[in-house]
């Protein structure tokens, strides 16, 4: 497989999920799944080639036409990946070790109304687009609790 991200992208989409599942059942050509599917065969080509460039399936060329087919390692290689992300164990956090994320953050919640979150603290509270999120909160901590009348 190609990409996990493209494999994820590629089958993100409704239309070629069910073409996936169709494939996995029986090989088609491009006018039978849009027959299936009650798409245009100009759709279904356009997604038969985002599955094939994401690496999900391999044509077989049958007399005038090509018959898809989902390769089934690639299928279970992303099966494998997204196993990996589910076996992905919760850090604990020991709020009596410098670098606690909880501890950051409550120092973030601990700052004034109003004030910048100090710079140490930034990312850990708000992450990459901080200044972002602060200006969408009127200057206040996004992590803070809201004060009367501030939202």
């Amino acid at each position: 497989m190609k990409s996990t991200i493209a494999a994820l992208k590629a089958i993100a989409d409704g239309t070629r999920l069910r073409v996936v599942k169709l494939l996995l059942q029986y090989n088609y050509c491009v006018g039978a799944l849009a027959r299936r599917l009650d798409v245009t065969e100009a759709a279904i080509s356009q997604h038969l080639k985002v599955l094939r460039e994401a690496g999900l399936l391999v044509g077989e060329k049958r007399g005038h036409f090509m018959h898809y087919d989902v390769d089934r390692n690639a299928l279970r290689a992303l099966g494998a990946e997204l196993e990996k992300l589910a076996a992905i164990e919760r850090q604990v956090c020991k709020p009596e070790e410098e670098d606690c994320e909880q501890q950051r953050r409550g120092r973030c919640r601990a700052h004034e109304a109003g004030g910048k979150c100090p710079e140490e603290v930034r990312f850990a509270c708000h992450g990459p687009n901080a200044d972002e999120k602060e200006n969408g909160r009127n200057g206040h901590c996004e992590c803070q609790e809201p004060q009367k009348g501030i939202r």
